[in-house]
C-alpha cells in the first residue's frame, strides 16, 4: 500500500530508540525523510545507519535536550518546515505521591508534557500558513486509565490527551491535523528495565520479568513496530479525517 508519505519531512522525537526509532524506520520505508531528535549523538548515530541500511534513507539527526529551557525554539530554527511532527521524547518515573519529589515531578514534565506543548507551538503556525500538517503526540494509556502507582505520568498523560483533542478540533480550520496515540506496555528496553525491577519486588528475581506479561492481553507487551505502523498510517493522506482523536492501542485491556 502506498501511504502517499515518499520526500515528506518528518521529525520524530526521542527517535533514536523504542518506539521512536520504530516510527522513523516506519516512515523512511515509506520514502519519508525523517529527523531524529534525542540527547544522546551516539544513538541517533546508530539509529540513523540502522535506518540507511534498511532503506537506503539519510535520515538526518539532531542532539538536544527537549526539557531544557528555550529547546523548542532552536529545534525549530534548526529545521524549519516540516510536514509531519511525531511528539514521543520523555520517560516519566513511577511511584505514587509521595515516592516523588517536587524538583522530579517537573522536571519529568519539561520533557513530556511541556515538551509536546512547546514543540506544538513552534511547529503549527508553519503548518498552518502552509495550510497542511500533521502532528501526532504518542502519549500513554495511564492517561486515559490513571493508576495511583505512576501518578505522575498519568497526570501528564491526561493532560496531554486533553490537550491533543482541544488542539485536533480546532486545528482541522486551517488544514492542520492532531491526533495522539496511547501505547499500552511496549517492548523496549526501558520497559524491561521497568519490568525487571517489578520482578525484583515481587520475586526477588528480576531474571523473571517475562512472567509479568503473561496476564497481558495476547500473553505478551506490545511491539514497537505495531506503533509505528499505525502511527505512520494515521499520519499519512490515507486517514486524512483524523484529527482530535487519541487512539488507546491495549489490546482492549481498558474495557475487560
Amino acid at each position: 500500500m502506498d501511504l502517499k508519505l515518499k520526500d515528506k519531512h518528518v521529525m520524530v522525537t526521542g527517535g533514536s530508540k523504542g518506539i521512536g526509532m520504530a516510527i522513523a524506520l516506519s516512515f523512511a520505508k515509506e520514502g519519508a525523510i525523517p529527523t531524529l531528535v534525542s540527547r544522546s549523538q551516539s544513538s541517533l548515530d546508530e539509529a540513523c545507519a540502522r535506518i540507511y541500511a534498511q532503506t537506503g534513507i539519510k535520515a538526518h539527526s539532531v542532539s538536544l535536550d527537549l526539557g531544557a529551557a528555550g529547546s523548542a525554539k532552536t529545534l525549530a530554527a534548526q529545521c524549519g518546515s516540516v510536514d509531519i511532527l511525531v511528539n514521543n521524547a520523555g520517560a516519566i518515573p513511577g511511584g505514587n505521591l509521595l515516592d516523588i519529589g517536587e524538583e522530579k515531578w517537573r522536571q519529568s514534565w519539561e520533557l513530556k508534557l511541556f515538551g509536546y506543548i512547546n514543540l506544538t507551538r513552534e511547529v503549527l503556525p508553519m503548518m498552518q500558513e502552509r495550510k497542511h500538517g500533521v502532528i501526532a503526540n504518542i502519549i500513554g494509556m495511564a492517561g486515559a486509565a490513571p493508576r495511583s502507582a505512576y501518578i505522575c505520568g498519568s497526570t501528564a498523560n491526561a493532560a496531554l490527551i486533553a490537550f491533543t483533542q482541544a488542539l485536533g478540533a480546532s486545528s482541522q480550520a486551517h488544514g492542520v491535523r492532531v491526533f495522539g496515540i496511547n501505547p499500552s506496555p511496549t517492548k523496549s528496553e526501558r520497559m524491561e528495565g521497568m519490568l525487571r525491577a517489578q520482578a525484583a519486588q515481587k520475586f526477588s528475581d528480576p531474571e523473571r520479568w517475562m512472567e509479568l506479561t503473561t496476564q497481558m492481553p495476547f500473553g505478551r507487551m506490545a511491539e514497537p513496530q505495531e506503533l509505528a505502523d499505525l502511527t505512520t498510517f494515521c499520519c499519512s493522506p490515507l486517514s486524512s479525517y483524523l484529527s482530535g482523536s487519541v487512539i488507546n492501542v491495549d489490546g482492549g485491556q481498558m474495557f475487560a
